[in-house]
């Protein structure tokens, strides 16, 4: 999904869903796994896989809704 996002021209889009995804879901998460539950090591990787999937979602939903019609229809370019 994220070669899609690039792909179309929306890296900025792609970098928004990757800060949410990690800062706001997958450290906390880490941090909740290893250091509260006392998962160490498979605390932190849960919460880096919580934050892989929630990144999977916000890019698929961007994917989508996009209107691909728009996407294809190429400006007046004068080569």
């Amino acid at each position: 999904m994220a070669g899609i996002v690039r792909g179309i021209g929306w890296q900025h889009i792609g970098a928004y869903a990757n800060l949410g995804a990690y800062y706001l879901v997958g450290i906390p998460m880490g941090v909740l796994g290893a250091f509260v539950l006392h998962l160490r090591g498979e605390g932190l990787w849960l919460g880096m896989l919580c934050g892989s999937t929630v990144q999977g979602i916000l890019l698929a939903l961007v994917s989508i809704f996009t209107n691909w019609k728009n996407q294809i229809s190429l400006p007046n370019m004068d080569i």
